[in-house]
């Protein structure tokens, strides 16, 4: 072999690893050199090593991560000294645990808090307990992450939020209930003998974002998950959490008393029931020391629960949080209940817990989605919100897209996250937002607690499609703080995760900031919802009028006739405005001053009616489908700009996955415009054309996603 060509292979050996394709396993958490010389220069002057003492092991681990991240992100080694041999006057990171004094908020919550400031010729990193410093270890290094200076640098943080969990719908046979990004990751064929270091992978990924929790198992649970087999695979599992301050909690089958106790009921309020509970808890505390608590999703879409024995809620909650006896535990009950023939499902879990404020034991939390149906891309924040101010509930939000596009839309869904959060109650006057019940200092509530339902699976890249790595870490930057915006988060992920190159970063977050609402114009505008494709939830199906029972149809939601569009929930309809404080009511009462965007949740208005904008609620309609399939467009062509700033092969699969959202965009366009004109008998207005393919077609496109 010629020299020079000799020359060349050995070279393009040694560059390989640089060239190496983004996968996306890292998620945000990249460490690569950073670029600039001068400001990776200021980095290694302030870091020159990692000091520390005690044998705390959440503190031991932070240093650890420290060590990891600033070793690839200056590209030197970055040793861990003891505290002792390290000094106070040579330049580097101190690690310590040191209790604030003027912090507020609950004895968790204060532990977890974090300052980051300078001492002398030291940068601290200081924490209520080991895992405030592991918070404000990530904290450090998504400073320099993002470019930020570390000169000057005096921040506090504490989160505003006591419970952040992960609840994954993961099943015992690997699949995941609603999840578009491959199987379970926990394999439970292997547990506990064999650890996947993607577990520790996925701590290290919630510790960086705030969480403290994770409920490993589906809501429609299996009792296997009680059994002692199981219990010792969920103890392997806590292992690895512990070190990254994270507490395991399971979802339970309420019928396990009989199902694998051999007891003839599950009664709560039976001695021997009580007693089983109790034992049960206890099994799990002595696997588990740190073990959270329950989660329970009872009398809810043919699932048991306590009403089977004309018993309660707060009866069945209450039980479980006894059988918890002196351990440091919670139970979240779900207030996601409907039954078939009970009327607007807008009212039902409302009607059922509302009177049960008040009643449940100091340790329930009751657990309330985001909104009043089931994850739409857009609702009205639930009415529970502010309607139980003696009970503490748990926001609960999707991540995984059951309702968004799966894995093949771009959403980013901070936004509708944000949405929720900031939305006034008014309960007790201007201001009492979701955020402030959830957080408990509306009510004066001592723990708190916020769930996403997670979109991870086995995919390489953890989410399917890769911009959804946002949304897992939007929701756990917003559990630590809600107050953040989400253009703010968006850019933070962008830079940790993209490009920190400035018009790339600007571009991209110009996208992420609109693409749920880009989603909701071309699926479901101006308020309609629940009109998707009825088995997998996917694609467009307003024309589904039988199901197993009414409220799984389109029709039931839509109501669309002749005269007009929408479910009336006024006073002259099922009256579900009536669950809101008064404020809200008067302002969503009237169609005239209701938010368009909220306009068909609550009235049933006419084709022909003036709206705001000044066309008719059938050429808005349109417009809005028109324009949101357009937009999706717009989405592709900026997307385009920035493909020499980010890794060619995260540009190609996004860019293919922005080629079928497109398609699908205008399926869901023609599909609702062809069906919602058969009642309005109205033209499609101009400037837009008139969908070539007939309803007939696009139905048989829904048949062929539905696999009918």
């Amino acid at each position: 072999m010629p020299f020079r060509l000799l020359l060349l292979t050995l070279l393009m050996v040694a560059a390989a690893p640089l060239c190496r394709a983004d996968d996306g396993y890292r998620l945000w958490l990249k460490y690569d050199l950073v670029a600039d010389a001068g400001q990776r220069a200021q980095y290694r002057a302030a870091a020159q090593h990692i000091a520390f003492e005690g044998k705390d092991a959440v503190l031991q681990t932070a240093a650890t991560e420290l060590q990891r991240g600033l070793q690839g992100l200056l590209g030197q080694p970055v040793p861990v000294l003891a505290k002792a041999a390290a000094g106070s006057t040579k330049h580097g990171i101190l690690l310590e645990i040191a209790p604030p004094t003027n912090v507020s908020g609950s004895a968790q919550t204060v532990l977890e808090s974090y300052r980051i400031f300078s001492r002398g010729a030291q940068l601290v990193v200081a924490g209520g307990s080991g895992a405030g410093v592991i918070y404000g270890v990530f904290a450090l290094l998504r400073q320099v992450q993002t470019g930020q200076p570390l000169a000057g640098l005096n921040v506090s943080s504490r989160p505003r939020i006591q419970y952040r969990l992960l609840n994954h719908w993961d099943n015992p046979n690997g699949t995941v209930e609603r999840g578009y990004a491959g199987s379970s990751i926990w394999k439970w064929n292997e547990l506990p003998q064999r650890l996947d270091p993607r577990y520790t992978d996925y701590a290290r990924a919630n510790a960086s974002i705030g969480l403290n929790g994770v409920a490993i198992n589906n809501v429609n649970a299996s009792a296997r998950y009680l059994t002692a087999e199981y219990l010792q695979k969920v103890k392997a599992l806590a292992g690895v959490f512990r070190p990254y301050g994270i507490r395991v909690y399971l979802s339970v089958f309420w019928a396990a008393p009989k199902v694998i106790g051999g007891l003839k009921t599950a009664d709560p309020l039976d001695p021997q029931v009580k007693q089983w509970w109790a034992a049960k808890s206890e099994e799990i505390y002595q696997a588990i020391p740190d073990f959270g608590g329950f989660l329970v999703k009872a009398n809810s879409e043919g699932e048991p629960g306590p009403q089977d024995y004309g018993r309660t809620h707060a009866d069945g909650a209450n039980m479980l949080a006894a059988a918890l006896g002196t351990h440091d535990g919670i139970v979240m009950w779900r207030a996601f209940v409907y039954k078939a023939g009970s009327g607007d499902r807008f009212k039902q879990a409302y009607e059922d817990f509302k009177l049960l404020d008040g009643q449940f034991a100091p340790r329930v939390l009751v657990q309330v989605k985001n909104g009043p149906i089931d994850f739409q891309a857009r609702e009205p924040f639930h009415p529970l919100f502010g309607a139980m101010p003696k009970t503490p509930l748990v926001l609960e939000v999707q991540l995984t897209q059951e309702y968004l596009g799966m894995a093949t839309h771009w959403v980013y869904l901070a936004p509708l996250f944000k949405e929720c959060l900031d939305s006034d109650t008014q309960t007790k006057g201007p201001g009492s937002t979701v955020a402030k019940v959830v957080d408990g200092s509306l009510d004066q509530h001592r723990i708190s607690g916020i769930a996403g339902v997670a979109n991870i699976g086995t995919d390489r890249n953890w989410t399917g499609h890769p911009m959804a790595q946002a949304n897992w870490y939007a929701f756990g930057r917003l559990a630590w703080d809600y107050t953040l915006t989400a253009k703010a988060i968006a850019t933070e992920w962008t830079k940790m995760t993209l490009t920190r190159e400035p018009q790339a970063v600007a571009t991209i977050v110009e996208v992420m900031d609109k693409s749920r609402d880009i989603y909701v114009r071309y699926t479901t505008p101006l308020g309609l919802h629940h009109i998707m494709g009825q088995n997998i939830h996917y694609g467009p199906e307003p024309w589904l009028a039988d199901a197993g029972r009414p409220d799984w149809t389109a029709v039931y939601y839509h109501k669309a006739d002749s005269a007009g569009l929408g479910f009336d929930r006024t006073a002259k309809g099922s009256n579900a405005l009536a669950l809101y404080s008064p404020g809200v009511q008067k302002e969503w009462g009237d169609a005239k001053t209701t938010p368009l965007n909220y306009l068909l949740w609550f009235h049933h208005v006419g084709w022909r009616q003036p709206l705001p904008t000044g066309r008719t609620l059938w050429n808005e309609l349109v417009t809005r489908y028109y324009t949101g399939a357009d937009s999706v467009a717009w989405m592709q062509r900026r997307w385009a700009t920035v493909q020499p700033k980010v890794d060619a092969a995260l540009f190609a699969d996004v860019a293919a996955r922005l080629q079928i959202q497109q398609r699908e965009a205008v399926w869901w366009r023609d599909a609702c415009v062809l069906y919602f004109q058969t009642f309005s008998k109205q033209p499609i207005p101009k400037p837009f054309v008139p969908p070539t393919r007939t309803l007939a077609e696009v139905k048989t496109l829904v048949d062929l996603y539905q696999l009918k």
